[in-house]
């Protein structure tokens, strides 16, 4: 026995088909009156049960569009969300390399300063250092002088005369 509306639907198509004219008469045709009228209480007894397999599979069908639409809502909301998330934290991180930046203009500006502040004060130091050595070459100049004046006198006062520990004193203006 068949087992859908299809097939039943076929066998009927084809027991028309193969059926024989009738006499003198070529568009009607003579059949098995009780077989074609099985197959159609068989389609008869199908059709509720297709046609219920049919309803099930509509409702499941919507019930499948209708999650499909609640899932792409929400992937949809997931995504905006997700968006705003991403432009808040580029916001953020835009203020932040703002902050660095500026943080970054600071040091330097403070690190210049300080370059020309540790300048000054080296310049000052060497400067005060290069007045106080000359100073004391000065004073070494005029301490030598001093010393070559008294040796000198010395040596004129008593010219025979030699120094403490029998040395002659070098007079490099003499000499």
């Amino acid at each position: 026995m068949a087992s859908g509306v299809e097939e039943l639907l076929d066998m009927l198509f084809e027991m028309i088909d193969e059926a024989k004219n009738a006499p003198l008469s070529s568009d009607k045709c003579v059949i098995e009156r009780d077989r074609a009228l099985d197959l159609i209480d068989d389609i008869r007894s199908q059709f509720p049960m297709e046609l219920t397999e049919a309803r099930k599979m509509m409702a499941r069908r919507a019930e499948m569009e209708a999650e499909s639409k609640r899932k792409a809502e929400s992937i949809v909301r997931s995504a905006e969300d997700r968006a705003k998330q991403m432009l808040a934290s580029d916001a953020v991180a835009l203020q932040a390399k703002q902050r660095a930046n500026d943080m970054i203009r600071q040091a330097e500006e403070r690190s210049r300063a300080l370059k020309r502040s540790a300048n000054e004060y080296c310049e000052d130091a060497l400067r005060r250092t290069e007045e106080a050595v000359a100073e004391a070459f000065e004073e070494i100049k005029q301490s030598r002088s001093r010393f070559r004046a008294a040796a000198a006198a010395t040596i004129n006062n008593n010219p025979g005369a030699q120094p403490q520990g029998g040395r002659p004193i070098f007079d490099a203006d003499r000499n």
